[in-house]
């Protein structure tokens, strides 16, 4: 099941599992996008928003019906962040929908298909994540469902290790509808100019490669190479793969509770501000 499977980096995804033997499913929320991308990938069509969970039970049972089990879920739907948007403007109509797009609909597959992928005793899992989920990129829904993407399908993953279930997010970098154009190139200059993006971001974000470099490291994630490898963040970007590294915290202070007082306002300052 490819979540987002109709355009762009899903698109590619679909179709290169499709060249690996795989029987796919293709969703999306356009209906001439979903079987146009059907015929691409000699697979199956199913229009619908998983972020309902209607839609999102009817796309695991459809999988599992045509194919007889549901072995991979690929989550790739998403939707940008509307023009200009920030903290300072946002409504919370708009912040809802974003978390719906990304959240949600992670969710909802997630929820409809684990079952089914633990009674099974396998099954793979991958969600699309983003940089943004560091802030660097500004806006408010986009990176906040982009981050809880990430925490989510880390805890999926430890709770379905036992079940030989296996869960990773890979956050892209490629050239789709979403990051092109005059409007996304005016975008990503201004965070640039306001010193949000870096200049080797800013470079990134206006040269991405296409999302067929992306597809592989999917492709690899849900195949039995990577039958040991479960609950991390990876990064595709043009030929560029990489990791962000699970946090861990870092040193600052220690004192025993036991015996010492809590800490005043001056040490934390000592401590943390400088």
């Amino acid at each position: 099941m490819v979540v987002g499977g109709s355009r762009g980096i899903g698109l590619a995804v679909a179709e290169l599992l499709s060249a690996h033997g795989a029987g796919v499913v293709v969703s999306g929320r356009d209906s001439d996008a979903v079987e146009s991308a059907a015929q691409r990938v000699s697979g199956i069509g199913h229009a619908g928003s998983p972020a309902d969970p209607q839609v999102a039970d009817a796309l695991i049972e459809r999988c599992v019906r045509e194919f007889g089990s549901i072995d991979i879920l690929i989550n790739c739907a998403g939707t940008a962040e509307p023009a200009g948007s920030s903290i300072l403007n946002v409504t919370s109509a708009q912040f809802r929908d974003l978390l719906d797009a990304h959240l949600g609909t992670v969710f909802e597959t997630c929820r409809a298909a684990a079952p089914r992928m633990a009674a099974q005793g396998r099954g793979a899992i991958v969600n699309t994540s983003s940089f943004a989920f560091l802030g660097d990129y500004g806006g408010t829904g986009y990176p906040a469902g982009k981050g809880a993407v990430n925490g989510l399908t880390l805890a999926i993953a430890a709770e379905l290790a036992e079940h030989g279930v296996r869960a990773n997010v890979v956050c892209p970098g490629a050239r789709t509808r979403l990051s092109t154009g005059p409007d996304y190139e005016s975008h990503v200059t201004e965070l640039n100019r306001r010193g949000l993006l870096d200049d080797v971001s800013l470079q990134g974000a206006l040269d991405a490669g296409p999302p067929e470099y992306v597809a592989p490291t999917y492709a690899y994630l849900v195949s039995d190479r990577a039958r040991d490898v479960t609950g991390r963040i990876f990064i595709a970007a043009g030929g560029f793969v990489g990791e962000f590294v699970r946090p861990s915290p870092g040193f600052l202070g220690y004192r025993d509770h036991h015996e010492a007082p809590p800490w005043t306002v001056e040490e934390l300052h000592e401590l943390i501000g400088r």
